[in-house]
């Protein structure tokens, strides 16, 4: 290639958007020169190889022109910084496992008794938790576990609430029988005196129930949570 048709290639890089045509009739002045006729072969020779060079050129050239300003755009553009997630919010009642001993049978508003019903017998039992408060509840969770002692099953419960209000599970937890009753989402527990039972067999006899446990998780209205918790011995 000679260095008049370089020069008319670094011209049309230059000028970043080439125009074909003007390009093109540069080219032909150029091979047109006085003294550069040359033979058939020599014409064959630059028809096959000097074109697919001079686009091969324009085209590395625009495609380096382009990268150039995809780079400058990727530089001047800083992007966002990523959102963080929207905090959660913890839950209204914090659920914490029962203590293994020991009592707290009034916190705040607050009051609560674990007993085994009177009406019981010797292969059925039911076992009540009294809760006590002197202002509303926005959220509450009540739990009554059962020691698995020979024959316990469960065949029943209710509570003085609503039921409608309630979430209920009843099963079988690392050796208890336990009854869950959780208060719905926008529900509320008026003031005043509340029973949650569970109902269950027995193996025949009289069963003791120094091992069952209660404990109450609550959501006072206006004043934050309070917890209870206790035995029926």
């Amino acid at each position: 290639m000679t260095d008049e048709l370089r020069g008319l290639l670094r011209e049309s890089a230059e000028a970043h958007l080439p125009d074909r045509a003007r390009m093109l009739a540069r080219v032909e002045r150029g091979t047109a020169r006085p003294g550069a006729a040359r033979g058939p072969r020599d014409r064959a020779r630059t028809g096959t190889l000097t074109w697919p060079k001079i686009v091969l050129a324009t085209l590395a050239t625009a495609g380096t022109l382009t990268a150039s300003a995809l780079t400058v755009v990727a530089v001047v553009h800083t992007p966002d910084p990523p959102r963080q997630p929207a905090a959660v919010a913890p839950s209204a009642v914090d659920r914490t496992p029962p203590p293994t001993a020991g009592s707290r049978t009034e916190d705040g508003p607050l009051w609560a008794d674990g007993s085994v019903d009177p009406h019981s017998n010797t292969y059925w039992a039911q076992s009540n938790v009294t809760l006590k408060t002197r202002k509303p509840l926005t959220a509450l969770v009540v739990e009554l576990r059962i020691a698995l002692t020979a024959g316990v099953k469960d065949t029943g419960s209710w509570r003085t609430l609503p039921a409608e209000d309630f979430e209920l599970s009843a099963r079988e937890e690392g050796g208890f029988l336990v009854y869950r009753w959780t208060l719905k989402p926008g529900r509320n527990v008026p003031s005043g005196e509340h029973v949650f039972a569970g109902q269950y067999d027995h193996a025949t006899g009289g069963r003791d129930a120094k091992d069952d446990a209660y404990r109450i998780d609550a959501a006072v209205a206006g004043e934050g949570g309070a917890a209870v918790w206790g035995g029926f011995a």
